[in-house]
């Protein structure tokens, strides 16, 4: 009996979240039946299966982590061919048998802040505020109020501007800390939407790290958020060359379907005639 720990990649658009629920189709669901139909596991309770993280609805992810202890040693390729093509396991270790995937050094979120001509984002305003977030807060604004542990670290946060097409521009939130709350982070881009669009000032922001102050803060979109990768002191991943090339090829796809619907989509708005008011 040995514990493996497996890096999970998915693209989370299709997915009623990470954590498996009934009658929903969730990702950690599907790995579960997967891993149970190739006998690597008997359950989940006797493998100890565990998870790092159980992203929303929509979410993204290169790097969520799952382990459990098994008989037979995983073989990657072998467990992509039973998923579905919108999750691919890219790297796998082996690690002691007292490994927990949620207690990690550090994790890594993206965020991208879609920026269009008629509607700019301040990415100065954005990087100053950016600044204000990291180090130790309260985060009761953030999350559900009645959270036990609302205290959280953020590392660091970097704002890149990223160019687009003719839609825009897009800014990279890159946000790194050993943990966040429940919809910690799509809250966090709402502010920084805000304050990016001029609605909002930073002295104001400060109020928000005051949990007396109730903030009606609603959480921004899920589908522009990635789990990027997920980090463990003295634990190193190898990565497989082949899965990693079998999820791009997956992206690509449908990245090539999105800008056709677009362009067909965008075709027949302008094909439109206008309507005469008189």
């Amino acid at each position: 009996m040995k514990r493996f720990a497996l890096k999970v990649a998915y693209i989370g658009s299709e997915f009623y979240g990470f954590q498996r629920q009934p009658n929903f189709k969730t990702i950690e669901g599907e790995i579960i039946d997967t891993l149970t139909d190739l006998k690597l596991i008997d359950n989940v309770h006797d493998s100890k299966f565990s998870i790092a993280g159980r992203t929303d609805k929509g979410v993204h992810s290169l790097g969520n982590v799952i382990s459990f202890n098994s008989e037979k040693e995983p073989i990657i390729n072998q467990i992509n061919d039973f998923l579905s093509e919108d999750i691919r396991i890219i790297a796998k270790t082996s690690v002691h048998f007292g490994f927990k995937p949620r207690y990690s050094s550090n994790k890594h979120y993206r965020y991208f802040l879609k920026n269009f001509h008629d509607l700019d984002l301040d990415i100065d305003s954005i990087r100053k505020l950016a600044k204000l977030f990291e180090g130790v807060h309260d985060f009761t604004n953030f999350t559900k109020r009645n959270q036990r542990v609302p205290i959280r670290k953020i590392d660091k946060i970097e704002v890149n501007k990223v160019d687009g097409d003719d839609r825009g521009y897009q800014i990279y939130v890159d946000v790194f800390g050993e943990s966040f709350l429940w919809n910690m982070i799509r809250k966090m881009m709402a502010v920084f939407r805000d304050v990016g669009r001029g609605k909002l000032d930073l002295d104001e922001v400060v109020n928000y790290f005051n949990p007396s102050f109730k903030a009606n803060i609603r959480a921004s979109s899920p589908k522009n958020l990635i789990l990027v990768d997920v980090h463990y002191k003295n634990i190193k991943f190898q990565y497989d060359d082949y899965a990693m090339e079998r999820f791009q090829r997956v992206l690509k796809r449908k990245m090539l379907e999105y800008e056709k619907s677009y362009s067909s989509t965008r075709n027949i708005l302008f094909s439109v005639p206008e309507v005469d008011k008189d």
